[in-house]
């Protein structure tokens, strides 16, 4: 990352012994920045946090495609082979940014409150980090959590919760990623254009859809994302609640 440049130190008074207009280039002092000193750095030039921030910056500018090894490390203005001494390939950067994401979701309510109210809780939040983040959720979504501790904590926390519940223990995971999939979907829809129902030209020959989204909108909701995502999750709860023990 780049740092604050240090303040441009103010020029030093020529000595009387010195007679001005006749120093030559061998006892003029040289311009440009000092050297370095021998020996390693006062402190890391990269670290994991630096490394994740970076990659999170080129996903959100440049999508997917655009996070690569060698724009990482111009953008951290180093060399690749500094790069590869922190991370070995462009999926473990994937992991650091997937851990980062994932430790950003609210799980807390697991452990204090009902089971209802924790999903709600986890759901909204999940959907809100991740909304932020949209290029991502088509790599992550599919990203195996192998040695990503955060996100394995999420997911135990979370298990924990709806076994804590009655669930069986054979329905969790498929609880869990039902609720994923719509989660992610939601979030993508937080970004989608207000007049992306428009029937445009063909609002008359689709009476009963055009007549749903002008209702929709007549209820003057702020953000109509939302009413959907929770109308939904309400069902998924309701629906997983039936499951309980």
């Amino acid at each position: 990352m780049l740092g604050t440049l240090p303040a441009e130190r103010p020029a030093m008074p020529e000595s009387p012994a010195d007679p001005p207009l006749t120093r030559n280039r061998e006892t003029a002092p040289k311009s440009g920045p000092e050297r370095r000193r021998a020996g390693r750095p006062p402190a890391a030039i990269l670290d994991l946090a630096g490394i994740t921030t970076a990659a999170l910056r080129l996903v959100s500018r440049n999508g997917y495609a655009g996070l690569t090894m060698a724009a990482l490390a111009r953008s951290l203005n180093v060399a690749p082979s500094a790069l590869y001494n922190h991370v070995a390939s462009k999926r473990d950067v994937l992991l650091l940014v997937e851990d980062h994401l994932t430790a950003l979701v609210d799980v807390t309510a697991f452990a204090a409150e009902p089971w209802e109210s924790a999903v709600r809780k986890w759901a909204w939040s999940y959907r809100a980090v991740f909304a932020e983040h949209t290029p991502l959720i088509p790599v992550i979504a599919v990203l195996p959590v192998t040695d990503a501790p955060q996100t394995l904590a999420m997911y135990e926390t979370v298990s924990a919760g709806f076994r804590a519940a009655g669930f069986p223990e054979e329905r969790i995971v498929s609880a869990i990623v039902a609720l994923e999939s719509f989660i992610f979907g939601s979030a993508f829809d937080v970004t989608a254009p207000a007049d992306i129902f428009d029937s445009g030209t063909m609002a008359e020959s689709t009476p009963s859809f055009t007549g749903a989204v002008r209702s929709l909108a007549a209820q003057g909701y702020e953000n109509p994302a939302d009413v959907a995502f929770s109308l939904g999750l309400e069902a998924l709860i309701a629906g997983f609640g039936a499951l309980r023990q």
